[in-house]
């Protein structure tokens, strides 16, 4: 017995050797201009020696990519490896992350690893896949933040919360199972808006101006014209209080935008107060006399504005910079260094004042460029720069391949396991380019966009106003002009646009697939919510999904309902209107909440064909996306797929050959063993092929005739997968 003990133990520190520790250094809005590796221009102003270090030992990726330039998002395309249409976290406006789908920590605990998270979250729902977890409350705060601990409370911590993240990862790397390989991930709230600096910090940079872009003051011609309209404008649109830093009433309202408080400074005792005080104040006075005074208006309030943000900026930067030299001290001395693979990077990149803005959404580079910098001693060469083209949704499957595990069929990214084990090197058969989407979210006015890149141009498509534009990155590096009416890039345009179509279609984009709620349609919100509420109460062994054919069992079908299923733990998540895009947020945003049915009977398309005649191939791969979510979020449940209704009175009717074509496609999809097939069509028709009135008056809803005939045509079969 004690042979076999020791045998075991031995065991569970071979598998800890052979199997590397992952510490997944995480940042808000990082910019690559701000990181001295990357050779920008605050590289001397500003050096950030501790990710430069990673980088020396290691390899910095210069084409690193996100998908969805946005906090959320981009976290949620790293847990899942999928772009946001189907990992359903498509913006931070009406998303929800849903947890019960399967990420790649979930996937490596499988695999023998011990997973933690520590410090920013903002996925809304609560973190699964973790062993341990402490993460801040939605954006959390810099000072004396709260941390939500694994039983739902949340508990405050006095101090800085860069600090505190790295204190609390630290103490976690301490205390965790030792015979077991780890996957930490780390992740700052810094330098996210509105770039509150530790206090040691405040007087950093105050000696100084910090170079001006060369495109501060872009007035956005020769691009599209939503540009012009966005409010993200260092002149135009950062708060007096919230942004600014400055105390009291706004005094110049036509040069500092009103409303939003310094939060921040409303969380600190007085010491911390005093402290803050001491070091703002002073500079918030010289502003505002030179204001009055006449001295200081016009572009030179911008160019105030820009050195106040941009130095607060660099101080949140300094702070992270140096939590990442703790955190690699402690791996250095406690023998880790050697067995852990080391990854910095963030969200996605920020505006530094580039075109005259802060924050993200655009896919301009500054804001779709990641910082991606990794050491894995023995395998990395040190000081390799890479040029490959890497994104978000390959950091899951890149995971899972260094642990050994299994990547799932429907992980969207590449494994860069043979670029990191090639020190950068592109492989013969990489990608030809990346896809980006925004979806034009409320916050700050960016418009809906989407578009590609390669190694040398961009294209970008903007719907709203059925705009293209087209970037030669090499020759307009800053991204001044678009080149789509150019003759010469005629042919540059046709391979990108090509290029364009290509992703989408790679990826599963369009219409019928990207998750849309109708929340601003009361009735629907109302019933959504109602559904969700249902739904946590669990129970159900039965659920239908559909449009307003399944939401009719509570009107014209109401008897059939009441005699076969309302004592069979039934229930309906039926919506009048709705498409395959609005099933698909429905379902990712808590209709599925505690539900662990036997079996789902699933029927929609109708009115992709009925709203937008939409193609057959488009409803059914909108079909295909419900069907591998339901797989993957219940697999012990069944799926009875059902047939499209048949629209149009007569066989020949134009919307009854697009449902033709939708259930022609679908039938496939059914496996015989988690997914059955049941066409209902002859159900419905006389023998000549026509939809009689008395069954459909409108060839879409049954009336109490067609409900019967239906309940009847797949009662046997219900009953048969309930067993």
């Amino acid at each position: 017995m004690r042979a076999l003990l020791i045998l075991g133990l031995l065991g569970s520190v071979v598998l800890a050797a052979e199997k590397p520790n992952i510490l997944f250094i995480f940042s808000d809005d990082h910019a690559l201009n701000s990181i001295s590796a990357y050779g920008g221009p605050l590289k001397e102003v500003a050096p950030t020696p501790n990710l430069d270090r990673i980088a020396d030992e290691g390899v910095i990726f210069t084409r690193s990519y996100c998908s969805n330039s946005i906090c959320g998002p981009s976290r949620a395309a790293i847990l899942t490896g999928k772009h946001s249409h189907v990992n359903g976290y498509v913006d931070n406006n009406n998303s929800t992350f849903d947890g019960s789908q399967t990420t790649f920590p979930k996937l490596l605990q499988k695999s023998g690893y011990q997973t933690a998270i520590v410090g920013k979250w903002h996925l809304v729902s609560q973190p699964q896949g973790f062993d341990y977890w402490e993460v801040l409350p939605g954006q959390g705060s810099y000072y004396n933040p709260d941390l939500v601990q694994q039983d739902g409370t949340k508990k405050r911590y006095t101090g800085y919360c860069t600090d505190i993240i790295t204190d609390r990862a630290i103490e976690w790397l301490d205390s965790r199972d030792t015979d077991k390989p780890f996957m930490l991930m780390c992740q700052h709230k810094a330098p996210h808006r509105n770039w509150s600096p530790a206090a040691r910090h405040y007087e950093l940079f105050a000696d100084r101006n910090i170079p001006e872009p060369a495109t501060l003051f872009d007035d956005y011609s020769g691009r599209s014209e939503s540009l012009k309209t966005q409010k993200m404008s260092i002149a135009k649109d950062m708060f007096w209080g919230h942004d600014m830093k400055i105390h009291g009433e706004n005094l110049f309202p036509d040069s500092f935008a009103t409303g939003l408080k310094n939060g921040e400074y409303m969380r600190m005792n007085d010491e911390q107060m005093k402290a803050w005080d001491a070091a703002y104040e002073p500079r918030n006075q010289e502003m505002i006399a030179k204001v009055k005074s006449g001295e200081l208006k016009g572009d030179a309030i911008t160019s105030w504005k820009y050195q106040r943000y941009i130095k607060d900026y660099l101080r949140c930067i300094k702070a992270v910079d140096e939590n990442v030299g703790r955190v690699l001290e402690y791996l250095d001395k406690n023998g880790l260094k050697d067995n852990t693979i080391v990854i910095y990077s963030s969200d996605q990149g920020f505006y530094l004042g580039e075109h005259g803005w802060y924050d993200k959404r655009w896919m301009f580079e500054e804001s779709l460029a990641m910082p991606f910098i990794a050491r894995w001693p023995g395998v990395i060469k040190p000081g390799s720069r890479s040029g490959t083209m890497i994104q978000n949704i390959d950091y899951a499957p890149t995971f899972l391949e260094i642990a050994g595990a299994d990547i799932p069929k429907t992980v969207q990214g590449r494994s860069l396991l043979p670029v990191l084990k090639a020190s950068g090197e592109k492989p013969a058969d990489w990608r030809e380019g990346i896809y980006y989407f925004y979806s034009g979210e409320r916050t700050h006015a960016v418009a809906a966009h989407d578009g590609v890149r390669d190694e040398r141009y961009k294209l970008m498509r903007f719907p709203g106003t059925d705009e293209w534009n087209l970037f030669d990155i090499e020759k307009d590096p800053q991204e001044m002009k678009s080149v789509h009416d150019d003759p010469e890039y005629a042919p540059v345009l046709a391979k990108m646009k090509a290029l364009y179509q290509k992703l989408r279609e790679q990826y599963r984009m369009d219409v019928a697939t990207v998750p849309v709620s109708r929340k601003e349609q009361k009735w629907w919100k109302d019933r959504h919510l109602a559904k969700v509420k249902e739904a946590r109460k669990g129970g159900y062994d039965l659920v239908f999904i559909g449009d307003s054919i399944t939401q009719g069992f509570e009107g014209a079908g109401k008897a059939s309902w009441e005699k076969h299923y309302k004592d069979r733990k039934a229930l309906n998540l039926g919506f009048s209107g709705d498409r395959t895009e609005h099933v698909l947020w429905r379902l990712m945003n808590g209709e599925l909440e505690n539900v662990d049915p036997k079996l789902f009977v699933l029927m929609i398309g109708t009115n992709n064909t009925g709203h937008r005649q939409d193609s057959p191939e488009k409803t059914a791969e909108g079909i295909q996306l419900i069907l591998e979510l339901l797989r993957d979020r219940k697999p012990d449940a069944k799926v009875l797929l059902l047939s499209v209704f048949p629209r149009d009175d007569k066989p020949d009717g134009k919307l009854r050959k697009i449902n033709e074509g939708i259930n022609a496609l679908i039938k496939p999809m059914a496996d015989g063993e988690k997914v059955f097939w049941q066409d209902l069509t002859d159900v419905f028709l006389d023998d000549d092929g026509v939809l009689p009135k008395s069954v459909m008056p409108d060839s879409l809803h049954p009336k109490q005739a067609g409900y019967r005939m239906w309940v009847d045509a797949m009662e046997a079969k219900i009953e048969e997968l309930l067993k």
